[in-house]
């Protein structure tokens, strides 16, 4: 794939961090934490990444299907989907930028004595200090703002789609680009409808325009100002146009693309790029201004889970259910290295079904190992195995948050 992606301003990297010893006054503390879902109990274990102490075990109302961290790294969401919850924890750490430097601020993780309660909530947003929660069977996003959680305020804005649907809310500029259900199709009693595709709401709420096709709408990421959905069509990109509402534009899958869709998206933060899932055993790179956005890499088995890293910004890394972690170049769309890291886990049987995920942070990487009850921490340069952490339990999905900057 030729190197043509378009530079972008670089965003400050959320990494996850763990405490740190003591430090001098006004000294650079690197710090990572890394919190970790259970995969049966609910419950949320925050982790050192460095010493591997437990710095917390926070019970959820029930199994966390979702983790992910507020822009800032300040907040984490733990949706879950089957308990109609979301809790709150707060990571302990903040970054504060002074442009030339930043600062961090290290204090102890907590679960925030405040729950947001609603009809299956899945997809979460980060964007800005705000949060934005969807819940399916309430057909609505809610608006948090992050600094208002942590100071125990509960109070939110709502969009809403036509009706309840598996969907997904993103700002962009004073739009709200929110995903629409398709109300002609037959649906059976307790079932959500099927997506049809994309609307743009204005700041007073209302759709501007007709709304875009995107059958089957599933996974969104952002990069350098860029909004990507996945469909069945191809993937759907947002841009923000100065004056006017979003710009709509699909991305058709070409005609030497095997069949497939991509479902999952990820995007590249110093880079305008996506990496998305594509069947079982493929990823694709996706360069929304190419003539050709989609270049495909085939994998030697199904993949698990896949990962981008923001510090090297054309590597990403894909673990395969033969228990393989592997090295992508983003640019050339070849696989550059691959390791053994685990026995293998098999993508057969449920989706739900005790696997490893995959969490970059700075010079490493912490890949979960379920059967094992471990974390296990890998040079992001070598892959070779640096320590592990135990962890009770069945350790499943994992968020890093973390990052740099000087401790006064």
């Amino acid at each position: 794939m030729p190197s043509r992606f378009r530079p972008a301003s670089l965003a400050a990297a959320l990494l996850v961090t763990s405490a740190l010893p003591t430090f001098a006054a006004d000294e650079t503390a690197e710090v990572w934490r890394l919190f970790v879902t259970d995969q049966q109990a609910g419950r949320v274990t925050a982790l050192d990444a460095t010493s591997g102490e437990t710095l917390g075990v926070f019970p959820t109302t029930g199994y966390v299907t979702h983790l992910k961290p507020s822009e800032s790294g300040s907040i984490l969401f733990a949706v879950q989907m089957d308990h109609d919850m979301v809790n709150v924890i707060d990571s302990g750490l903040r970054f504060t930028s002074h442009g030339d430097h930043g600062d961090v601020e290290i204090s102890d993780p907590a679960l925030l004595d405040l729950e947001l309660a609603g009809s299956r909530p899945v997809h979460i947003v980060p964007h800005g200090d705000e949060m934005i929660q969807f819940y399916d069977r309430d057909g609505e996003a809610r608006v948090y703002n992050e600094a208002a959680l942590l100071e125990g305020d509960t109070k939110h804005d709502i969009f809403r789609s036509a009706a309840p649907v598996h969907g997904v809310a993103v700002p962009m500029d004073k739009y709200m680009l929110m995903a629409e259900p398709n109300l002609t199709a037959e649906t059976k009693a307790g079932d959500l409808p099927p997506r049809f595709g994309l609307s743009i709401l204005d700041e007073t709420k209302a759709q501007v325009g007709d709304a875009a096709v995107c059958t089957g709408l599933h996974g969104e990421a952002s990069s350098a100002g860029m909004v990507a959905f996945g469909c069945a069509e191809g993937v759907l990109v947002a841009e923000p146009q100065s004056g006017a509402e979003p710009k709509l534009t699909m991305l058709t899958y070409g005609d030497d693309l095997p069949d497939g869709t991509v479902g999952t998206l990820l995007g590249a933060k110093s880079m305008q790029y996506f990496l998305g899932n594509y069947g079982d055993k493929g990823v694709v790179v996706i360069d929304a201004k190419a003539e050709n956005p989609f270049s495909l890499t085939e994998l030697p088995v199904r993949r698990v889970d896949f990962a981008l890293d923001p510090k090297r910004v054309t590597t990403a890394y894909i673990f395969t259910e033969d228990g393989r972690i592997h090295a992508l170049d983003t640019i050339s769309g070849e696989l550059s290295r691959s390791t053994q890291v685990t026995d293998p886990y098999s993508k057969d049987g449920h989706w739900r079904d005790p696997r490893p995920r995959l969490a970059v942070m700075g010079d490493e990487i912490a890949i979960t190992d379920p059967r094992a009850s471990l974390v296990r921490i890998l040079d992001a340069e070598t892959f070779s195995e640096l320590r592990t952490i135990e962890v009770e339990g069945l350790p499943f999905n994992i968020t890093a948050v973390g990052g740099s900057g000087l401790t006064h």
